[in-house]
């Protein structure tokens, strides 16, 4: 048996995984047709839906990543979530009568009705493409410490873990991923504020001593009003970036779309958004104050369990894992690791719906033509666990990344910002022809991939810092991003014209 865990840690664990499994197939004896599995009957509580939203975006980044960056640095982090609330606000009250005019199954058939298939189906590839490379860090993430609680390398974790997160998502669909993602979510919150409480309980002088010690450290450091496009992360980059960086992640991008999308109605998806905003701040301050103090609690303990080998990832994001795994009493330990596992499944299982659901409903049911309500359930569940095995061999090659964080959000950056320009078009803009949204969203793929690149890149990185002078950091990747895109939209338009619209059809 591993030396970290004792039978009673076992029996929390496998517990916890055989309750979720049970509750995934208990809502998957519902599941009929499309709209069951991918829009969950839209019959369920906006109170559940709401905090599946904050657990389906929250994933291992947050109970690892996030602890790490404090540990590492500073809370600096919350200037970025001051603008993930205005932009759940803003969402709410601008974007969800648009979601739920109709029922549409993702964002993107609304650049159908307005642009064409075109346009749809470049914005789902676009999704497709960085859902899978983003969730596929997340995959990685959670390994972390079922390497080293298991004591196996990273190729059987990652097959472990999305195994696990697969069965109950191909089971129940959408259903099983919120109540099963609210159901974490009190989990994974429940073990960080017992670890905010726990660690003053270590140190001498408790909860006063440590936070003095944070403080003078610069620790709690958190407002960096100069403005800049690169690190450290500033109060610019929160209010305008962490605000456009929101409205398509929560306005574009299928992931918490779908869940929107599964509401009663306006009101109820209003109120999802509004509950995910109340929650989002204090949730990722615990988690940035348990970095803080896990950094004074090692100033004078060493750390237990050596940093495993052969990796370039920063020690930073393996602390919190070792901590739980060597500090906290037997039983305890148990619950905090479920608390990690808790918070990985519910972003990958909701990674897996999201990219059925547009693979099915944006592509093959046009592409299989007309077939009964029974195939496309069919097709919908082997998609699942064809995007399954594409997450975990993305997962595979993330264990290569420096910062598990960084790279998730820069990943996605690639095409935040395509996504919201075309909803943004697609909803404040007149009917058009496809090749003006399309132009606008690949030139923004180009340009964002060379902000990626081009600094890291020995051929050009000489060249970048001379005309730029600064590494752009993601943060900023959407604003620029949406830039791109509508700014090319308009002059692609205004130079071939644009007197109407291709042939309209959801598919």
């Amino acid at each position: 048996m591993n030396q970290h865990f004792n039978l009673a840690d076992w029996i929390v664990i496998f517990a916890y995984l055989g309750g979720i499994i049970a509750l995934g197939m208990w809502f998957g004896k519902d599941q009929h047709n499309v709209r069951d599995y991918f829009l969950g009957s839209k019959n369920t509580p906006w109170w559940g839906i709401g905090l599946s939203i904050v657990a389906a975006e929250t994933s291992a980044l947050t109970i690892i990543g996030v602890p790490g960056l404090a540990f590492g640095g500073n809370i600096a982090l919350l200037q970025m979530i001051i603008g993930y609330v205005i932009a759940r606000i803003i969402l709410a009250v601008v974007m969800v009568p648009h979601y739920l005019k109709g029922e549409i199954y993702s964002p993107y058939q609304l650049l159908a009705d307005k642009f064409g298939p075109g346009a749809r189906q470049t914005a789902g590839g676009f999704f497709l493409l960085s859902e899978t490379l983003a969730a596929g860090v997340r995959v990685y993430v959670v390994c972390i410490p079922i390497q080293l609680a298991l004591g196996i390398s990273v190729l059987p974790a990652i097959v472990l873990f999305v195994l696990l997160s697969l069965i109950y998502s191909y089971i129940g669909g959408v259903k099983a991923v919120i109540w099963t993602d609210a159901v974490q979510f009190g989990l994974f919150l429940a073990g960080g504020l017992f670890t905010l409480f726990y660690i003053p309980s270590l140190t001498d002088g408790g909860w006063t001593a440590v936070m003095n010690k944070a403080a003078e450290a610069g620790k709690l450091h958190w407002l960096n009003t100069a403005f800049s496009l690169g690190a450290p992360i500033n109060i610019w980059m929160g209010v305008l970036g962490g605000t456009v960086l929101v409205m398509s992640s929560h306005g574009a991008e299928q992931l918490i779309v779908q869940r929107v999308l599964a509401c009663k109605n306006v009101a109820d998806g209003r109120k999802a958004l509004v509950l995910s905003a109340v929650l989002i701040f204090p949730l990722f301050l615990v988690f940035l104050l348990v970095g803080a103090m896990l950094w004074v609690f090692y100033q004078s303990h060493a750390i237990a369990i050596p940093i495993p080998e052969h990796t370039d990832m920063k020690k930073d994001d393996f602390v919190y894992p070792i901590f739980m795994l060597s500090e906290v009493p037997h039983v305890l330990r148990g619950f905090l690791i479920v608390a990690i596992l808790s918070a990985a499944m519910s972003s990958v299982s909701s990674a897996l719906t999201s990219l059925a659901s547009v693979s099915t409903m944006d592509f093959a049911r046009k592409l299989l033509g007309e077939r009964s309500e029974e195939y496309h359930l069919r097709f919908s569940k082997l998609s699942m666990v064809f995007w399954g095995v594409a997450l975990a061999g993305v997962a595979l090659l993330s264990s290569k990344v420096r910062s598990v964080y960084d790279t998730a959000f820069s990943l996605r950056g690639l095409t935040s910002g395509a996504l919201l320009g075309g909803v943004l078009l697609a909803v404040f803009m007149r009917r058009g022809r496809s090749l003006p949204v399309v132009v606008g969203m690949m030139a923004a793929l180009i340009v964002m991939t060379g902000i990626e690149v081009f600094p890291k890149w020995s051929v050009t990185q000489g060249t970048w810092f001379k005309v730029v002078g600064t590494q752009i950091i993601w943060p900023w990747y959407t604003l620029i991003g949406v830039t791109v895109m509508l700014t090319v939209t308009w002059l692609t338009r205004a130079l071939i014209g644009d007197k109407g619209s291709e042939s309209q059809s959801q598919g």
